[in-house]
């Protein structure tokens, strides 16, 4: 009888490790702030510059000067996807996990408040 009740929790904690697998750590980015809503002041409407459309780039970021000038102009994630297909965008609030890729493969992203890609860093 005394037997039985010590494997019970030694074989509850057996297969909750088993269960877990090697998925390594995952990484949950920093949650932006909710933007306030304010009444719009009573100011004609100035359009965003436009954003050139870049050719995309297919592959992996290997030239790093031009993707820096790229995240200067403040991309959408929309205009970041289309310059950059085969790169896989992490937005804030989006579980990934944080295994190591040494080839510029996955970017996570800071946004500002009106949602445009302001940095990030490749991980």
């Amino acid at each position: 009888m005394r037997r039985s009740l010590l494997l019970l929790p030694l074989c509850t904690v057996f297969a909750l490790l088993a269960g877990c697998g090697n998925k390594g750590p995952l990484y949950m980015p920093k949650a932006t702030p909710a933007a306030t809503v304010h009444p719009a002041p009573a100011k004609p409407a100035v359009a965003a510059p436009a954003v050139a459309a870049p050719a995309p780039v297919h592959g992996f970021v290997t030239e790093m000067t031009a993707f820096d000038a790229f995240i200067a102009t403040h991309p959408t994630p929309e205009q970041f996807k289309a310059a950059y297909p085969d790169v896989l965008l992490v937005l804030p609030g989006t579980i990934a996990t944080r295994e190591m890729r040494s080839d510029n493969s996955r970017y996570f992203a800071e946004l500002d408040a009106n949602g445009r890609i302001t940095g990030g860093k490749f991980m």
